[in-house]
This record gives structure tokens, C-alpha cells and sequence, in this order.
């Protein structure tokens, strides 16, 4: 995943860092590692941090490529100081840059795991990719969370389980149907 990220940072990288003023041109290949690296961390860390919730958020409405959203200030924050620490850079250039590309590519990532047309990017594979394939409880806890405002709950007994993840499977053309419909496929 972390390739795939990195091709959308340098897909949104000639504006925020190429083209900006502030970036010198030794550098921008180097920012846009950093930017890469930084947002798949920042993810795993919110994961690792019990933030499951925060990033199953990302997947409601349209919202991962907002900057007033939780995750994606975070994320910008990080990237901003490591910018600053690692390259030097001014605080109001770091945050140019941090500002002009998160919000862009987490609505990217997030957009493409939502298009069922577009397979760059996979729902599961990249919950797997962040919780370094331990996502499985971590998807059960948001499905049981937020599942019954989904029509998860395929059995109607008030609770969303194991046994309305597999009726889902099986009803909503396997696992990938069902996290579709989790995500608002």
C-alpha cells in the first residue's frame, strides 16, 4: 500500500511541493517520501492507538478529504513538524505543504476504496496493509459499533455479529459485497 500511496502523493505533489517556492528543488523528492511515509504511520498509529472508529469515519460521506476532519488534521500536524525537523523547512511552508497534500490524497485513497470500478485500492487490503493484518477484531469492533445504521444487522436481533457478517457474505456477494455495504459502496 505504501507504494500506491506514494504514487498518489506525487500524483498531488507537483502543486503542494514541486511548484512551490518555499520547497527547494533538492528537496521535493524527499517531502514527498516524507509525506508518503508520514500519512501511512500517522494511519497505523491512530489504528495501533485504538482508533479504529476515527478511520472506519473516513469511509462515511465525504469527509477524508476535509481538513476539519479529525484524522486528516492529525495528519497534517504530523507531516507539518516532521517537514519542519527533517528539512528545515519554515512552519508556514511545512504547513502549505502538509495542507495541500493530505486532505488531496486521503479523499483520493478514500474515494478509490469506495469506487467499486476502481481496484488501485481495496477496502480490506488496506485495513490489512494498516493493522499489519491484524484487522479483522479491530473491523468486528467498528461493524458492531456502527453496523446496525447500515442494515448490518441481517438476523434483526438488535446486535451486529459474526453470524450477520457471514449472512451478509453469503447474501451480498462475499466479503467484498459486504464491506462494500459497510463503507457505502
Amino acid at each position: 500500500m505504501l507504494e500506491q500511496l506514494s504514487d498518489l502523493v506525487k500524483q498531488y505533489g507537483n502543486e503542494a511541493v514541486v511548484n512551490n517556492s518555499s520547497v527547494p528543488n533538492e528537496l521535493n523528492e524527499g517531502v514527498m517520501d516524507e509525506a508518503s511515509t508520514s500519512i501511512f504511520s500517522g494511519l497505523q498509529k491512530i489504528i495501533s492507538d485504538g482508533g479504529a472508529d476515527q478511520i472506519g469515519q473516513l469511509f462515511q460521506g465525504d469527509n477524508a478529504g476535509s481538513a476539519s476532519n479529525p484524522v486528516v488534521k492529525q495528519l497534517t500536524d504530523q507531516l507539518s513538524g516532521n517537514l519542519g525537523e527533517k528539512f528545515g523547512l519554515s512552519s508556514d511552508a511545512a504547513s502549505g505543504v502538509a495542507g495541500g497534500l493530505i486532505p488531496k490524497v486521503l479523499g483520493s485513497l478514500i474515494g478509490k476504496a469506495k469506487n467499486p470500478n476502481d481496484k488501485s485500492f481495496e477496502v480490506s487490503d488496506i485495513v490489512n496493509s494498516l493493522s499489519g493484518g491484524q484487522g479483522g477484531s479491530s473491523i468486528m469492533d467498528a461493524i458492531q459499533k456502527y453496523g446496525g445504521q447500515f442494515g448490518l444487522d441481517q438476523n434483526n436481533d438488535g446486535k451486529v455479529d459474526m453470524s450477520d457478517a457471514m449472512a451478509a457474505v453469503n447474501k451480498k456477494g462475499g466479503i467484498g459485497g459486504f464491506l462494500g455495504k459497510l463503507f457505502g459502496r
